[in-house]
Order: structure tokens, then sequence, then C-alpha cells
């Protein structure tokens, strides 16, 4: 890299979390093989059955508490000691927080908290559970008296920080991709906000295409060895 780095901006998917036991919703053992997307990821399911939902994302945020950050989350947020740093993610997980990291744009939403099932986006409404009070009841309801559900971007539902992340994207000098397939919309199409000539670092183990996006240096392999390969190049530039 040619180029002065000051802010550097990361995506991060559910392979940035899969070093810390915390399963995947998607691939191999992922949650999906339990439940189907449809009965506990979308606004129908959501509808059909809000006690199921519920109870789906009470058993899936103990997991989440006892989950550590790995290695990949700790270096993530260790590059704040010198570069303006913003961590995308589209994991619902708390991890780069518990790791230290103070800019995160939750683009799924966040499964420690909570809110209203008649506008999960009114601020009013969302609460923050902890550790030792992480169940949501049946039937237990929010300030605005509509049921508590999960505050999850559930499928077909629209993402509102979008915007905010590709604002992000737009000024980073360096843009570095963790974990994710580039499958997943609209998280995939934030590459596009990049500025021409802006170096982009993927990191992932698997085959992904990078078909029609510029300067891509794909690293193979998993999260925290990625990222120590990042840093090492970071020290060179």
């Amino acid at each position: 890299m040619d180029r002065k780095i000051k802010k550097i901006v990361f995506l991060t998917g559910a392979g940035m979390s899969a070093e810390s036991g915390f399963k995947t919703f998607r691939g191999q053992d992922g949650l999906w093989e339990e439940f189907p997307v449809e009965q506990v990821a979308s606004h129908d399911g959501w509808l059909a059955d809000p006690e199921l939902v519920n109870r789906f994302y009470n058993g899936l945020r103990k997991k989440l508490f006892a989950a550590q950050p790995n290695e990949g989350h700790r270096l993530v947020a260790a590059l704040e000691a010198d570069y303006d740093v913003t961590v995308v993610t589209q994991n619902v997980d708390n991890l780069h927080e518990k790791a230290g990291s103070s800019q995160v744009i939750h683009l799924h939403g966040e499964l420690t908290k909570v809110c209203s099932s008649r506008d999960q986006f009114d601020e009013r409404y969302v609460r923050e559970l902890t550790e030792d009070d992480c169940d949501v009841a049946p039937g237990e309801k929010a300030g605005d008296g509509s049921l508590l559900r999960p505050f999850i971007v559930f499928f077909g539902e629209a993402v509102p920080q979008i915007s905010v992340a590709a604002e992000a994207v737009s000024k980073a000098d360096l843009f570095v991709i963790i974990g994710t397939s580039l499958n997943v919309y609209p998280a995939a199409g934030l590459v596009h906000y990049v500025t021409p000539g802006t170096p982009i670092y993927l990191i992932d183990p698997d085959t992904v295409s990078t078909a029609g996006i510029p300067n891509v240096t794909h690293l193979q392999t998993g999260g925290s060895e990625g990222m120590r390969r990042l840093m090492e190049i970071l020290k060179k530039a």
C-alpha cells in the first residue's frame, strides 16, 4: 500500500464469530438446521408464533453471554490505537464490543436487545438485557403495549443502518471484509461504496467470488490468522 491509511472500515460476517464457538446462522451446523428460517427470523414467523420466536432468541442469547471474543475480534479493536476504525457487522452478537471496539454499526440488529413489535426502531422501547435477566417471557410487553420482540432485523425487513454503513465505507482508506461470502444483501453491496483506488482485503478461508471488485487481496484463512497477517501488512505500509 502506497497511500496513507487513516480510516479503516471492516465488514464482518458469521465467519468472524465462528472461532468464538458462537454458532453461525448459515453454513455447516448452522442454527437454521434446527429451526427453519421462516419460523424464527421472518416477520410472518413472528406473527404466526411470537412465543416460539422469543424462546429461540432466549436460548441464543444465553449462548452469546457465554461466548468470548476471539483473537480476530481483539486485533480489530487493537487497531483503534493507531487508526480511526469503524466496524460494520452483519452479526447480531456483541463480540466486537466485548473485545473493545468502540464504533460498531449493527446492520441486522443486536441479540442482547429487545424492542417494540409495533416499531422496533422506536428508541424509547429498545431495552438492553443482562446476563442475569435475558429471557423474554410469553406475553411480555414493551412500553407501548405491544409484544416485546428481539431487536433483530428479520428477513424481508428494512435495514435502516445500511445508509450509515455506506457513508462510513465511502470514507475508508482501507476496507477489510472478514468472514462473509458477499452473498447477503444489502450488506454485500457496501463494497461498491468504496472510493476508487482504495485497497480492499478479504479474509475468508473459502473461495469467494470477487468478480467486478477492484483492488482486492484475498487472504484465504480464518479471521484470527487473517488479522495477524493484516497487522503485519499495516506495519510495513
